[in-house]
């Protein structure tokens, strides 16, 4: 029996009553009171914390949380008064113990209970607290419903009298009521009668096929998709991404006011169509799902197919009377754009729509390569049709991307095709978005920086939503070692997409965090993904990268083991971790089975090929060691030769220079570190990596390696000054 198992019982008893009133808070709560771990519990508890503290944020402070740490707001709650004394005592201790479990070294699991017994004061206040809210929101005065009829965004319906409410609470309560309505509304609608204006971001969730025919699904799809892509080229407006939406595909659950929370948009697009013979009808309606859900409009179009422009029509007018009920404004560039008709053959564009589709689904459906297939025939059968049809050379391109970049790598002509199918697509139409994208990740895959980021700019002009230009240019960014620059094409990506991916992204935005020395904000950003998909054992690899990178060993492989427990996937950072930790018999198993998953993949080891040497050299399989060494030589050579993006970001000359170390050719190893050294910064997980490696064994003795090591820790200090100043002017510290 847990030492924690009354106070568990004690919760499951808040857990019951709370069923209904706060679905975040009751999600969170279901969760820990499941637990069985001790870290898990911790973690679950301050997930209760955050739901409450995020919650106060809005009501009391009147502003939304967004990154900013529990511990600011906690300060500034209490500074204002909003919370009582020794609730805040409670949060305060809460935030702090539940910070240990990811310090097992440090962490006694009699903290559970002082936390478990905090989280239970907290949520006994909090309900208190909503129920007067409550109760205090419902009964606005005479003098406050006057107030409230003069601005134009507001129920007209509050009937309650002064007279009567001071009747049943007392004529104080009334005045606190009165107060707290005129700071309520006035936060929403602002200063005088001028309303507050609301953010044009929208999403397109997937429409419904009403034919008869189900595999008509392609057609109503596809016009979805334009409509998407329509408004994804008005700056004005923030649209996300159709992959985005997929998950909401059949959704039968969520309301509209839950899936723009969690898409984080203020308007909705919901629609259906059919399609009968030679017509089709769409009918779609447009939500404002920002406080009340509110019907904006909903219309349905019904053409004949004649021509593709037929097609084109419906899709531009539906995207043109959006805009112009978000009172987004189009430029007549964007219009032009809106209402081009990319080919003028029905057939063409009929193959086209499929072969999007099934290229879709190999994006969403974890990468199907029957689905990719599909897509190149279905392109190949559009140009027969048409072969001045661009996007049917970029549909061409993506195919290429998928099926050949891994065997071609080696290549002189390296993905060299997808220059081909590009120029071809933007010789006929130079307006396109995703020709400008592929080109620019062939210029970028062979350490052409400069040439890729004049295709992405392009990208941008033509589709300023396109949160595949942000993501790469975040990328880019990274490889030249500017983190600000990083940090906010991360952020302007992320906020265009909400699909399946994000908690990757999220997880990749921790890590940003943590190579400049954020660890908090990591361990945030690492929650909310684990939030997202509840994948444990990936959660319990982040954290154990956390405490390595901040050297923590022992509290690494904690975590790491945890890890192992639940999903024991070969992993090529716990084989560095085991093999600067010593324990050798098991990098060699972990070693035998990335080797089988190498063969498995098809992918070169481009950066562990000597970490699997070495694992085999400590337990004496010398000749198999002596085979992933010269591997390892190989792979850094030709990327470097032909300069792959994995020589422009250093990692093949540090690799290089750790196997030449290792092998005992000083003169190679210093060579390569020379050039390794060129690199403006050096994030933390990598000055740990170069501390600790045992394949530099050899020479970390000597002064010129130990002023190496200083020098990145130098060019790490100057950036993380740099970032954290401009972190705080974002708020986002």
């Amino acid at each position: 029996m847990a030492i924690w198992t009354a106070e568990i019982k004690e919760l499951e008893k808040l857990y019951a009553s709370i069923k209904g009133q706060s679905p975040d808070l009751e999600k969170e709560l279901e969760r820990l009171v499941k637990a069985d771990d001790e870290n898990m519990i911790l973690l679950y508890s301050r997930r209760c914390l955050e739901v409450i503290i995020t919650d106060l944020c809005g009501c009391e402070l009147k502003r939304d949380r967004g990154t900013e740490p529990l511990k600011g707001i906690l300060d500034k709650l209490n500074k204002e008064k909003k919370v009582p004394s020794n609730i805040i005592i409670s949060m305060d201790h809460l935030n702090s113990l539940s910070a240990y479990g990811a310090h097992p070294k440090d962490f006694d699991p009699e903290q559970v209970k002082p936390v478990l017994n905090n989280l239970s004061t907290i949520i006994k206040w909090y309900l208190k607290y909503k129920e007067h809210r409550t109760y205090i929101k419902t009964r606005p005065s005479e003098e406050t419903r006057q107030e409230i009829k003069s601005t134009e965004n507001v129920k007209k319906d509050i009937t309650i009298s002064r007279k009567r409410l001071a009747g049943i609470l007392g004529g104080s309560i009334g005045i606190i009521a009165s107060v707290f309505a005129v700071l309520y509304f006035s936060n929403i609608v602002g200063s005088g009668s001028q309303t507050k204006e609301i953010e044009k971001s929208i999403a397109v969730l997937p429409f419904r096929n009403d034919s008869r025919d189900s595999t008509n699904q392609y057609f109503i799809n596809g016009i979805m998709e334009m409509i998407t892509t329509n408004l994804q080229m008005v700056k004005e407006l923030r649209v996300i991404s159709r992959t985005s939406v997929e998950q909401y595909r059949n959704n039968k659950t969520k309301s509209i006011s839950e899936i723009a929370k969690e898409l984080d948009v203020n308007y909705i697009m919901e629609g259906s169509g059919q399609k009968y013979e030679n017509s089709f009808s769409i009918t779609t309606q447009l939500i404002k799902a920002k406080g009340k859900e509110t019907h904006l409009w909903a219309k349905t179009y019904k053409q004949e197919i004649k021509e593709v422009n037929d097609y084109i029509r419906i899709e531009s007018q539906i995207a043109q009377a959006v805009a112009t009920e978000l009172k987004a404004t189009i430029t007549p560039e964007e219009k032009q754009l809106i209402e081009k008709t990319p080919t003028a053959n029905l057939t063409a564009y009929d193959f086209y729509q499929i072969g999007r589709e099934e290229l879709t689904k190999f994006e969403v459906n974890n990468y199907n390569k029957d689905a990719l297939g599909k897509a190149e025939n279905l392109f190949h059968e559009a140009l027969k049709y048409d072969s001045t049809f661009a996007q049917a050379y970029t549909g061409l391109a993506s195919v290429y991307w998928s099926k050949h970049y891994w065997n071609e790598y080696f290549s002189e002509n390296f993905l060299d095709s997808i220059l081909i199918f590009t120029n071809k697509a933007l010789s006929i139409d130079d307006q396109l978005s995703d020709a400008y994208i592929l080109r620019g990740d062939y210029y970028y895959s062979k350490g052409l920086i400069d040439k890729a980021v004049k295709e992405y700019d392009l990208a941008l002009k033509y589709n300023p939503n396109d949160y595949q230009a942000y993501i790469q240019k975040a990328y880019i960014s990274l490889a030249l070692e500017d983190y600000v620059a990083t940090f906010d094409y991360a952020c302007k990506a992320i906020n265009r997409y909400h699909g399946g991916m994000l908690p990757k992204f999220l997880r990749d935005f921790a890590q940003l965090y943590s190579n400049v020395g954020f660890i908090d904000k990591a361990k945030y950003y690492y929650n909310e993904a684990y939030t997202l998909d509840g994948d444990s054992a990936t959660y319990f690899r982040n954290i154990a990268g956390l405490e390595w990178d901040n050297e923590n060993f022992d509290a690494a492989m904690i975590w790491q083991k945890k890890s192992f427990k639940i999903d024991s996937v070969p992993d090529y950072d716990n084989l560095v971790r085991l093999n600067i930790e010593g324990q050798h018999n098991e990098a060699y198993l972990l070693a035998v089975n990335l080797v089988k998953q190498v063969k498995d993949s098809g992918a070169p080891p481009l950066w562990h090929s000597h970490r699997i040497g070495y694992a085999f050299w400590k337990v004496g399989k010398l000749k198999e060691a002596d085979y992933y060494f010269k591997g390892q030589i190989k792979y850094c050579t030709e990327s470097i030769k032909l300069g792959r993006e994995y020589a422009s970001s250093k990692e093949a000359q540090y690799n290089l220079a750790a196997t030449y170390a290792f092998l005992g050719d000083k003169e190679k190893a210093y060579q390569n570190l020379s050039e390794f050294s060129k690199l403006n910064f050096f994030p933390k997980w990598w000055i740990t990596l170069i501390k600790y490696d045992p394949l530099f064994d050899n020479i970390k003795s000597e002064e010129r390696f130990r002023k190496i090591i200083q020098n990145m820790e130098a060019k790490y200090q100057a950036e993380h000054e740099r970032v954290r100043k401009w972190l705080e002017g974002q708020g986002m510290l």
